[in-house]
């Protein structure tokens, strides 16, 4: 396969001995990041303006850049595109709505941010021109997803730091054409590095304490990440409705296909899957708010469509010491959320299990502090605390966590 012309453009003109002295420096002040930026694969490229990095941690590097900087700039520059991949920018990218998707320099832009405040307040030295959040007098320490907001589209950015950062391939971009020296790594080995580098972090700031806030906040996400309740709660209300689902029984409504065969002397039944039921048990009690409860529920309404239950298969129960509304509801405004005494979940469970049609899945969306049924009931129970006071309820239950709205 002939050469990629970005990698051939200007190869000969790269001052190696130069380039890879800067990135000596860099781990040799930041030791725990030595794995990241011994993992970049350097590939010479005319297109890019001064260096950027592709998801494959490849790092495309302008010869004029390098000749023009100095080693302990060159030092930072490497920081910062290691960082672009060590914080997957371009995966969290891939999540922004798509209308900042297409405004890829204002991604960028964010993402420079996020990145060169901690890079500042670590004492490292950029070359000038780069981003920071005082530009756009904004404060330091966030995310760039929160930055992207705030940045103008207007806002004039020469630098590109490639796909690996705002995740929108690039002209000079290997792609998954790279072979031998320029293969870069996958996303098993990119993880695993992340990985590793988090748990450097860690254990340099145990032993100097000498890591940026921004570095170790981000080893902990790595090490430690925020579960998604959202995630959780759909992954917990779909295994269930699967589990209510894959209970079957026979019927006579529909005989079984193998009748014909019998001459009609005998009719079979056939096996039936039925859909599963939900009751959503409502803690009212004084203890929530009512803004608190009207976004959850509004979450598990929007779980429950996702995995095909709703219509009137689905029971809401108000419930504070005693049930105070049963309704079958189609739609989130239906709900009334009365109440506002005492505490007990075990009533509105045991109410949702007493009616006619009892549900297999039974939602409790409560703050954790009341009494629940001393053993197991006759469906899956799925907890969804709110508040990151709540106490843990009996293990039988399935518990999703929900943080307080900011």
């Amino acid at each position: 396969m002939p050469p990629h012309p970005a990698a051939a453009t200007g190869s000969a003109r790269l001052d190696r001995a130069k380039l890879l002295a800067a990135r000596y420096k860099a781990a040799e002040a930041r030791p725990y990041l030595a794995s990241a930026l011994y993992a970049l694969t350097v590939v010479p490229s005319e297109q890019v303006r001064t260096m950027a990095v592709d998801r494959y941690w490849r790092c495309y590097v302008a010869p004029a850049f390098v000749d023009a900087t100095g080693v302990e700039e060159l030092a930072g520059v490497w920081i910062h595109e290691a960082a672009h991949l060590l914080r997957d920018h371009h995966g969290r990218a891939d999540r922004l709505p798509a209308a900042d998707q297409r405004d890829r320099l204002r991604v960028n832009i964010a993402q420079d941010c996020e990145i060169n405040d901690d890079l500042v307040t670590d004492g490292l030295r950029l070359p000038p021109g780069l981003m920071e959040p005082r530009l756009f007098d904004l404060p330091p320490g966030r995310l760039f997803e929160e930055y992207v907001r705030d940045i103008p589209a207007s806002c004039a950015h020469t630098l590109d730091c490639g796909s690996g950062a705002h995740g929108v391939p690039a002209p000079w971009d290997l792609g998954e054409h790279g072979t031998g020296a320029t293969a870069g790594l996958g996303p098993v080995e990119a993880e695993a590095l992340r990985r590793q580098t988090a748990q450097a972090i860690r254990a340099h700031a145990r032993l100097r304490g000498t890591i940026a806030a921004g570095w170790q906040r981000w080893a902990e996400e790595v090490l430690e990440p925020t579960v998604d309740w959202r995630k959780a709660l759909t992954g917990a209300v779909r295994e269930a409705a699967a589990w209510a689902g894959g209970a079957v029984d026979y019927t006579y409504r529909r005989p079984s296909r193998r009748t014909p065969a019998l001459g009609g002397r005998v009719v079979l039944p056939s096996l039936r899957r039925p859909l599963p039921r939900v009751a959503v048990v409502v803690d009212t009690s004084g203890s929530m708010t009512e803004e608190d409860l009207a976004a959850a529920l509004a979450e598990v309404s929007g779980v429950l469509r996702e995995v095909g239950v709703g219509g009137n298969r689905v029971t809401v129960l108000a419930c504070d010491a005693d049930v105070h509304a049963v309704a079958r509801v189609t739609t989130v405004d239906q709900v009334e959320l009365a109440g506002g005494g005492g505490t007990d979940m075990t009533v509105g469970i045991r109410t949702a299990l007493s009616s006619p049609d009892p549900p297999n899945i039974i939602v409790v969306l409560t703050d954790g502090h009341t009494p629940w049924p001393p053993e197991p009931v006759k469906a899956r129970v799925i907890a969804a605390l709110i508040g990151p006071d709540a106490p843990q309820p009996p293990p039988w239950t399935e518990t999703i966590r929900i943080p307080p709205r900011p």
